[in-house]
C-alpha cells in the first residue's frame, strides 16, 4: 500500500538532520542544564545554541525567546501576560477563525469580567484592518491574531497589524505557528510583541516550542518554579527538543526560493487537477495571499469524513481541519466564518504539503480522490 502525506499542517516528519543534532542530547549529553559540572555545562552550550539559531530565524537578538512546549503554551503565556500586565482594561481583540489555542483561553477570560471581542473575515479569509482600527478601545488590552490560517493558509498582514496596535498603544500578539519556515520572519521589523511559533510545524520535534517577548512587552511566567529560562519559565528544559527545534530553524533558513517555488507550484498543480477532474468543487481562499503549502478544498454534497476514511484505505493521509478538533464532525468554525455555502460546507479537505512531497504523490491523490467524491456524493444524496 501507498504512505502518503499530505497533511503537514498538522505535524511534518522530523528531519533527518533534526534527528541527528538530537542524538547526543538523547544518550551522552544527558546533564541538567543548570548543573555546575561538565554534564550540565555540555547541556548548557546545546541549549545556548538552540536559542542562537531560533533567534536567528525570527531575526531578534537571543534573549527574546523562551522556549517551552509548544504552540498552546506558547500563546495562552502570551495572552495571559499582556491582560495580566493591563488589569485595568478589559477589551481583548481576535479573530473568527483563530486556532483552539487562542479561542479557548478567550472563552475562559470571557467567564471572568472580560469583553472578547472577535473580528469577522471576509468570504476569502482575508482580515479587513479598518475593522481592527474600529474596534480598538481604550480599554483595549490586548490584540491576538494569527499570522496565517491552519486550514485555509491565508495570510494575513502582520506588519500592518502591528503597525495599526504600535499606534494605538495596544499589545499584539501573532500566532505565527504555521508562517514560521514557510515565510520570511523578521520580528523586530513585522513590529509584534508576542510570536509563538512550535517546533512540529517545520519539521522538528513535538512539545518544543518558542516565545518571542519584545524587550518592550510585560511579561509573566505562566509556569512558576525554579529560574529556567531567565526566570520566565519553570521546569528542567527539554534539550533534546530545544536543540531539535534550533536544527529544524537552520534547515528552515537554508531553504532557498526554488525550494519554495517549487512547493507552490506543487501545491498550484494540485489544485488544477482537482478542479479539472471534479464537478461542483471550490478553493476556499483562493483569492487571498496564501502558504505554499496549503488548499483548503471543498466538493458540494459530500462528506469530510468518508473522504478522509477512503483515502487512508489507499494509503493516502489528508484532513479535514486542524488535528486538534478531527474528531469533531461539525464543519470548520474557519469556513463557517467565510461564509462558504452549507452545500460546500460537509466535504471540506485540507491538503497540506510538504517540501517533501513529490509529483508522483500528487498524482496518486489526483488518480483517487474523483472516484472517492463520487462514492462519498452517492452516500450523501442517501
Amino acid at each position: 500500500m501507498q504512505n502518503i502525506y499530505f497533511d503537514n499542517n498538522a505535524s511534518t516528519p522530523l528531519d533527518q538532520t533534526v534527528r541527528e543534532a538530537m542524538g547526543p542530547y538523547l544518550t551522552e549529553c544527558f546533564g541538567n542544564p543548570a548543573s555546575s559540572h561538565h554534564f550540565g555545562e555540555a547541556v548548557r552550550r546545546g541549549l545556548d545554541m538552540a536559542r542562537e539559531q531560533v533567534a536567528g530565524l525570527l531575526g531578534c537578538h537571543p534573549r527574546r525567546i523562551v522556549f517551552n512546549s509548544g504552540g498552546s503554551e506558547g500563546n495562552n503565556t502570551a495572552i495571559l501576560s499582556a491582560i495580566w500586565a493591563n488589569p485595568g482594561k478589559k477589551h481583548i481583540i481576535s479573530s473568527q477563525v483563530e486556532h483552539g489555542s487562542v479561542l479557548a483561553p478567550l472563552e475562559f477570560l470571557a467567564t471572568q469580567g472580560y469583553e472578547v471581542e472577535l473580528l469577522g473575515v471576509d468570504e476569502n479569509g482575508a482580515f479587513e484592518l479598518e475593522a481592527l482600527k474600529c474596534a480598538i478601545r481604550a480599554d483595549t488590552a490586548l490584540v491576538s491574531l494569527m499570522g496565517a490560517n491552519n486550514e485555509t493558509g491565508v495570510i494575513w498582514p502582520v506588519a500592518e497589524i502591528a503597525a495599526i496596535c504600535r499606534a494605538r498603544g495596544v499589545l499584539f500578539h501573532c500566532d505565527a505557528i504555521q508562517l514560521a519556515g514557510k515565510a520570511v520572519l523578521v520580528v523586530e521589523e513585522l513590529g509584534v510583541d508576542y510570536l509563538t511559533i512550535a517546533a512540529h510545524k517545520l519539521h522538528g520535534p513535538k512539545g518544543t516550542g518558542a516565545l518571542y517577548v519584545d524587550r518592550t512587552a510585560p511579561f509573566t511566567p505562566l509556569i512558576r518554579g525554579s529560574g529556567q529560562e531567565n526566570g520566565r519559565r519553570a521546569g528542567t528544559e527539554n534539550v533534546p527538543g530545544i536543540v531539535g527545534l534550533g536544527q529544524a530553524c537552520v534547515l528552515a533558513m537554508a531553504l532557498d526560493t526554488a525550494v519554495h517555488r517549487g512547493l507552490a507550484a506543487l501545491r498550484d498543480c494540485l489544485e488544477a487537477g482537482i478542479v479539472a477532474a471534479i464537478p461542483e468543487v471550490r478553493i476556499n481562499g483562493v483569492l487571498s495571499p496564501r502558504l505554499i503549502n496549503t488548499t483548503n478544498v471543498s466538493f458540494r454534497h459530500a462528506a469530510s469524513a468518508g473522504l478522509i476514511q477512503d483515502l487512508d484505505t489507499a494509503g493516502i493521509a489528508v484532513s479535514a481541519h486542524a488535528a486538534c478538533e478531527s474528531g469533531d464532525l461539525d464543519p470548520s468554525h474557519v469556513l463557517r466564518a467565510m461564509r462558504v455555502p452549507e452545500a460546500f460546507l460537509h466535504g471540506t479537505l485540507r491538503l497540506s504539503l510538504s517540501r517533501y512531497n513529490t509529483a508522483a504523490e500528487v498524482e496518486a491523490l489526483l488518480a483517487r480522490l474523483p472516484q472517492a467524491v463520487a462514492r462519498s456524493r452517492q452516500g450523501f444524496a442517501l
